[in-house]
């Protein structure tokens, strides 16, 4: 009995997978620089990291044991290599009848995995040929041999399977690192391209626009598998917006909490205030901690306006006050908050005034009317018992996003209501 194989089909022996996976972060760092700068600029910075992960991300290789199949046909072979038989002149083949066997194991994830060595292995590399998404091993057995095929095909496909649990951690820890690794070349390439934009306005002339500058772009297909498309960017041309840092924005809630405590030490204070009056406690605290620490107007405290920040004509942080009155006026509250003309990144909240029905069943409402939403991007994990955090994308332009948090404050009931 014979396995054909030359040195092409032994598997696991034509490169080191580290250095593949090291490749793979080099491609995506290309990719990122390749992008042409103004489509870079007016695409949503999650939504590339989104892109990315999913593009150079590595899908382990897992053999389909249960869809092997294998055929088998009368065939002449080369026995010439066989010393334990007596052949003459072994120079050339010495043919005697026989069977040829093919046994295909289809596999899912990246072919080339197949290929790459991982940092532990053995000199005895297993043997088969890489088709398409099967692997392939064949078996050639003359008449006069008689043997039984089940051992080695289990032993190969063992040894197989050792060879892809040696991969496993660090095809795990490549995509562990990938978000990060995109964050940190998209960070980079903006941070150049805004030095650079810097760098021509400090001179005062006029910029022409260049006449060459392609009208699409494609990043070119790199890897053997369904690939994602490159995000759909904003076509206005990108002008730089000031961001309001996170964490003044988790002060500015962390103030905004902080209210609970006084509600529950004067409840008889706040049991029959209305929105308005709970609003101005809210903007008294704010102005208080966010005074003069902001360019441009402050909180506005005219009438029954929202908790505003402002930059120029701009909302840097927007904070609607309702009490919750079912999810088809909350839902309203969402809409106001696009109504606004707001950063790429501004920051928002809405806060939920709850008197005399279960916070479960408001936080239901929220959750339900949020994810509904069609202008919802993704909720953010923000473990918190009596709020969520949401991105939402503005009316008609995908790429400039708002974060909103909704809380939701339980306010005393007055003691007279029924």
């Amino acid at each position: 009995m014979y396995r054909s194989g030359h040195r092409h089909n032994y598997l696991f022996s034509d490169s080191e997978l580290q250095r593949s996976l090291d490749a793979t972060n080099a491609e995506l760092r290309s990719a990122v620089d390749a992008i042409p700068a103004e489509r870079f600029l007016n695409t949503a910075h999650d939504d590339l990291v989104a892109y990315l992960v999913e593009k150079y991300g590595v899908v382990q290789v897992m053999l389909q044991r249960e869809q092997m199949y294998v055929d088998g046909a009368e065939a002449q072979i080369d026995v010439s290599l066989d010393h334990s038989r007596w052949i003459d002149d072994r120079s050339r083949p010495s043919y005697r009848p026989g069977q040829k066997i093919v046994v295909h194991i289809p596999f899912i994830g990246e072919a080339p995995l197949l290929k790459a060595r991982p940092s532990t292995y053995t000199t005895n590399s297993p043997i088969a040929e890489v088709v398409g998404n099967e692997l392939i091993l064949t078996y050639q057995v003359p008449d006069d041999v008689s043997r039984d095929l089940k051992p080695e095909l289990d032993a190969t496909l063992a040894q197989i399977e050792q060879y892809l649990q040696w991969q496993a951690p660090q095809i795990a820890a490549h995509n562990s690192k990938l978000p990060s690794v995109a964050d940190t070349a998209i960070n980079e390439r903006r941070r150049r391209l805004l030095s650079n934009s810097q760098r021509l306005a400090s001179l005062g002339i006029p910029v022409r626009a260049r006449t060459d500058a392609p009208a699409t772009y494609t990043i070119p297909t790199v890897r053997k598998k369904a690939l994602p498309g490159l995000p759909i960017a904003t076509s206005s041309p990108f002008q730089p917006e000031p961001t309001w840092a996170m964490d003044q924005y988790e002060h500015a809630l962390n103030v905004i909490q902080q209210m609970t405590l006084v509600m529950e030490r004067s409840p008889s204070a706040f049991s029959t205030m209305d929105e308005e009056a709970l609003r101005q406690h809210f903007l008294v605290q704010l102005n208080g901690q966010f005074e003069g620490q902001v360019t441009g107007e402050t909180f506005n405290l005219n009438g029954k306006t929202d908790i505003l920040l402002r930059e120029g004509s701009r909302n840097a942080f927007i904070a609607e006050c309702k009490f919750w009155k079912g999810p088809k006026k909350f839902r309203e509250a969402i809409d106001q908050l696009l109504g606004y003309t707001a950063w790429r990144d501004s920051k928002t909240a809405i806060l939920v005034f709850n008197r005399g029905t279960s916070t479960s069943k408001v936080l239901e409402g929220i959750k339900e009317v949020c994810e509904a939403h069609s202008n919802l991007k993704r909720a953010i994990d923000w473990p918190h018992p009596s709020g969520y955090r949401y991105i939402f994308h503005q009316n008609g332009d995908r790429n400039r996003e708002f974060l909103m948090t909704v809380l939701v404050f339980d306010v005393p009931a007055d003691s007279g209501q029924s």
